[in-house]
């Protein structure tokens, strides 16, 4: 069975061709989204305790429908793209998500049925510009790498100061370096760091000049480093696939340009043969085109091809042969 998916079904290669551009229409792709947010509405409504208790049945239904439509769907992408549905990144997502689904309950594996649950998250390989966004944060991980290590050491750094100093005047804050470490991440996250340097200053009322600049320097510079990074790579990531389209389109119009190229040229090729001269000027005619490959000479009157040598001073092919007609 899985052989014969592999190998398209079975299918004779037009029938599998229409198939592929049926899987791979925005008809298609339009009618998935619609189901995997029908999916996640299903899912939501049977969080309420009320509505699940009530249908029950119904959200069970509609569980197993989604489901098949699903399977389907996997199914019809592995016949159309064979082999090169395991090459893509975004295959094998959905793949795992709706393998997840198939899993049996038990309760050995009941946690795995929670994972039905990421289904709504397929919405992100169906949607193009969804796809964009996750590819160019996969491709900014080396710059963000060294961005975030550059920003845990400043919160490290900032947590030991901050326990030397204020462990005495805020020890619910910086007690220990757990405590510490908490307290500067709450302040580099902007939410509740006045309460924080309030009660810190109300017995270091100096304490103001290190939050206010470690706020600067995280949470203005180190944290717009981490998205500067990330608008830079999914400006990447557009760029490249802008520039896969102009190839795709520049490729198609050079095939067209030379497909007109070739049948203006079948065509100048068709009509020079019928003009009544040649290239250089000179008349389609027997007497003309006694010495040429044309055919012209030879097949008009019934003349015969005279070699040049033996021809007198204006004297032409038609002439003599005339005159050989009179002396017979």
């Amino acid at each position: 069975m899985l052989f014969l998916i592999f190998r398209g079904g079975g299918l004779p290669v037009f029938q599998r061709e229409r198939l592929r551009v049926f899987v791979d229409s925005p008809v298609f792709q339009r009618v998935v989204i619609a189901v995997i947010a029908l999916n996640g509405i299903a899912l939501g409504l049977e969080t309420s305790n009320e509505l699940a208790a009530r249908h029950a049945a119904t959200f069970l239904l509609i569980d197993r429908a989604i489901l098949a439509v699903f399977v389907v769907e996997i199914m019809l992408r592995i016949v159309v793209h064979g082999k090169a549905f395991f090459r893509d990144p975004w295959s094998w997502f959905d793949l795992i998500i709706v393998g997840m689904a198939l899993v049996p309950a038990s309760e050995s594996v009941s946690i795995l049925r929670l994972f039905r649950f990421l289904r709504v998250l397929r919405l992100i390989s169906v949607v193009p510009g969804m796809r964009r966004v996750v590819s160019a944060l996969f491709t900014a991980i080396p710059g963000l790498t060294s961005a975030v290590v550059l920003l845990l050491l400043s919160l490290y750094t900032a947590s030991v100061i901050g326990k030397q100093l204020f462990h005495e005047a805020a020890p619910q804050y910086f007690g220990d370096l757990g405590r510490s470490l908490f307290t500067m991440f709450t302040v580099l996250t902007i939410e509740g760091w006045p309460q924080v340097a309030e009660d810190v200053m109300a017995k270091e009322p100096l304490a103001w000049i290190f939050f206010a600049t470690f706020i600067v320097i995280t949470a203005f510079f180190v944290l717009n480093l981490l998205i500067g990074v990330i608008v830079s790579a999914m400006e990447a990531e557009v760029n490249a696939q802008r520039w896969k389209e102009d190839q795709a389109l520049e490729l198609e119009q050079h095939l067209a340009v030379m497909k007109e190229i070739k049948a203006l040229s079948e065509k100048v090729e068709r009509l020079a043969a019928s003009l009544p001269v040649h290239a250089d000027g000179r008349p389609r005619d027997a007497g003309a085109c006694e010495h040429c490959s044309c055919g012209h000479g030879a097949s008009r009157g019934g003349g015969v091809a005279v070699p040049a040598d033996r021809l007198t001073d204006g004297e032409t092919p038609r002439a003599e042969a005339d005159d050989r007609r009179r002396g017979e």
